[in-house]
């Protein structure tokens, strides 16, 4: 009884579903005959087809469109037009599972087809809408249409329009077949292998996707007119101008004139088009129609109003009924003279660092010793011989000269910076008296503080002049008057900033904002602001190196500098610069010592190497007034070899750093492992930061930055032998 049961209910269950799959073949058949009704009248290729690529409805456009009327998949069907169908299918389709619709712009043999899909019950619904003018309601290529291959990325050719196959009379696999080389550049004229023979042509290339590209074949100097297929070339994405051997123009087409703008008209000439070449426009034509000239492309720039555009120009010879012509293949190249320019403009910024940090070292030693003797000569004097105010302006005047080598090492960022915590309310309170006075009567200062400034870790000193000389700037582009806007705030970037070349991380930064509304700044000038020694003021009104020094300081301190302006507008200098991670840092201290009573000033015994002279013979006077006992050195190894000698004692190593040979801590190094303990004194024309790790490795080791005086050598070596 109960396997009967079991059967009747196996046998309803069959009964249900074969019902069941009846119905929804019914809504199948029913869902495809609504589609079909749906696309019947449609004047754009359409049809129906299975998840599997079966075609299960099309209409009378899809015939006309493709030639695959009897194709029974889609793939099949695309085989007449694409050259890789089965992979469009299977991108388009997973798409449009997903997304419910896919879309695509497909350049194939004879122009380019707008495909769509969409996911309909039962299958997919599928559009091919043919760009105007590429194909014919037979699927014949207009006769006017120019030779096209479409390349691979390897340089397989992957498709041919009609015209391309007319002219090589075969299908063409491969680019070795068509030219005598494989790389074949954008404008080049080149030797064809037609179905007539070999052909002058001229080669255009255009970008295609997926890393394609299209080769357009263009009339070359066939002593044919110029003018056939013209109309066609209106019609071509690339830039051509039709141009008289005197320069003039004669015809162009419509990517030229987007290109070029509302200057290029029949009437105009090359040379009040664009500029840039170098020499006259004229000449370069010349040279071209007489052969003179290397077959190469030229960088120049349009004159144009509105915006920098540059243009890779390549000008081809032609016959026009017998009469010479050239043509002009143009590419957009702003991108890429842009990419050069921040090149060029980075690598000028590090190079002038570079020479500017040199500079400043050599410098320091020369100021060093005019100083320093200086200070030996006021030694002698008192403030009633009549020399003494003529010393005195010397002094004063070599710290004018050493501040403005200290505004140098900024720029190149190898200044000697003293960081520490700072709130910029704080520091901008301690500023506004003085700023007042320099801004004047007739500008008005305003501050404004966000009241949740996060502090910041920064040299005062140099960051006070960073903000002076930002207000200074601002005081002169307003000559009549106006307002300063100093504002700070504290951001948060959730993600990285990037602009002006620069990426600025994500994170907290306190900004400073300096604005004004004063003459603002040209575009082509905004590059150069940052630069040294670049000023728009008159002689004497400014050395040129504010801003580069304030761009030195702010970058030391891992900080980010930018400006924006417009001409009759105003200009805004924005300052970044990064929050201070609240941790407790180990801080340094000399390793403990035995208590010793302070020393005499005629106790210590110093070991002084200096490879400049002038520097060395000052430092040694100096020490020697003091009742120290000098032994001189003019290099490392000239130190280590009159250490060598075990009776020799010595209290304190005073050392240059940088100097032909061996440097000053390696050599220390290398004397502590014989007389540890021994203290140092290193001394330099650059930042103490280009050599801090070597400097931390060695104990009871001080920096002292050139130029330094009289007094701060003396006391220096003297907290040292404490």
């Amino acid at each position: 009884m109960m396997s009967q049961s079991i059967a009747i209910a196996v046998g309803a269950v069959g009964i249900f579903h074969i019902l069941y799959d009846l119905v929804q073949f019914r809504r199948v058949e029913s869902a495809h005959k609504a589609v079909h009704d749906l696309i019947a009248n449609d004047k754009t290729a359409s049809f129906f087809a299975a998840a599997d690529g079966m075609i299960l409805a099309r209409n009378a456009a899809t015939g006309d469109t493709f030639d695959g009327q009897l194709a029974q998949t889609v793939s099949a069907l695309f085989s007449s037009q694409f050259a890789n169908p089965s992979t469009i299918v299977f991108r388009m389709q997973s798409r449009a599972f997903q997304d419910g619709a896919a879309r695509e712009n497909i350049r194939t043999r004879d122009g380019e087809i707008q495909l769509s899909v969409h996911r309909a019950p039962g299958g997919y619904l599928w559009r091919a809408q043919v760009a105007q003018g590429t194909i014919s309601s037979a699927g014949q290529t207009n006769d006017q249409a120019l030779p096209m291959l479409m390349i691979s990325r390897s340089g397989a050719v992957l498709s041919m329009n009609d015209a391309a196959r007319r002219l090589m009379g075969r299908r063409i696999t491969a680019l070795d077949q068509l030219f005598d080389k494989r790389v074949v550049h954008h404008g080049a004229i080149v030797e064809i292998q037609t179905a007539q023979g070999p052909e002058l042509m001229m080669v255009a290339e255009v970008p295609a996707s997926a890393g394609r590209r299209a080769l357009y074949l263009l009339p070359g100097n066939t002593g044919q007119s110029a003018d056939v297929g013209w109309q066609a070339f209106q019609q071509l994405p690339i830039p051509l101008v039709k141009i008289a051997p005197d320069g003039a123009v004669l015809s162009y087409n419509v990517m030229a004139s987007s290109l070029i703008g509302a200057a290029l008209t029949p009437e105009s000439h090359l040379s009040d088009l664009m500029e840039g070449l170098g020499r006259s426009i004229s000449d370069w034509l010349t040279d071209t129609l007489d052969g003179r000239l290397v077959k190469k492309s030229e960088f120049l720039r349009l004159k144009r109003d509105d915006r920098e555009v540059f243009v890779q120009v390549t000008l081809n010879l032609v016959s026009e009924l017998g009469r010479p012509a050239l043509i002009a293949v143009l590419n957009d190249a702003t991108e890429l003279k842009s990419l050069q320019a921040q090149f060029v403009q980075s690598q000028k910024m590090q190079a002038i660092g570079q020479l500017a940090g040199g500079v400043a070292h050599d410098f320091n030693n020369l100021l060093t010793a005019i100083s320093g003797h200086c200070d030996l000569l006021l030694l002698r004097h008192d403030q009633g011989d009549p020399d003494y105010s003529d010393l005195v302006q010397i002094n004063q005047n070599a710290n004018r000269a050493a501040a403005l080598v200290g505004q140098l090492l900024a720029f190149s960022r190898k200044q000697t910076l003293r960081p520490e915590t700072l709130d910029i309310r704080d520091t901008m309170a301690d500023l506004t008296h003085l700023l007042n006075r320099l801004v004047g009567e007739t500008v008005t200062l305003t501050l404004s503080h966000d009241p949740v400034l996060q502090p910041i870790r920064a040299d005062k000193r140099q960051l006070e002049q960073v903000l002076m000389n930002l207000v200074v700037n601002a005081r002169d582009a307003m000559p009549t008057g106006g307002e300063i806007k100093v504002t700070t705030e504290c951001v948060t970037l959730e993600t990285a900033l990037t602009r002006d070349r620069v990426v600025v991380p994500s994170g907290k930064y306190v900004t400073v904002k300096v604005e004004d509304k004063g003459e603002g700044i040209a575009p082509d000038n905004l590059q150069k602001v940052f630069e040294p020694f670049y000023t728009t003021k008159r002689t004497g009104e400014g050395t040129g190196l504010g801003l580069s020094t304030a761009y030195g300081i702010v970058k030391q301190s891992g900080g980010y500098i930018f400006v924006d302006s417009k001409l009759g507008e105003g200009t805004v200098f924005s300052l970044y610069f990064p929050v201070m991670v609240q941790t407790v840092a180990a801080v340094k201290e000399r390793p403990p010592s035995v208590p010793a009573a302070p020393a005499k000033p005629n106790d210590g015994i110093v070991l002084l190497v200096e490879d400049e002279a002038p520097v060395r013979a000052f430092a040694s006077r100096a020490l020697r007034l003091r009742g120290y006992t000098v032994i001189e050195a003019d290099s490392a190894e000239g130190a280590l070899k009159t250490l060598e000698d075990q009776t020799l004692s010595v209290d304190v190593f005073v050392t240059d750093v940088i100097m032909p040979g061996m440097d000053g801590p390696s050599w220390v190094r290398q004397a502590l492992k014989h007389r540890p303990g021994i203290p140092v004194v290193f001394v330099s024309g650059y930042a103490e930061d280009s050599f801090e790790d070597a400097q931390t490795s060695i104990p009871n080791s001080t920096f002292l930055p050139k130029p330094f005086s009289l007094t701060e050598l003396t006391n220096t070596v003297h907290r040292q032998l404490l």
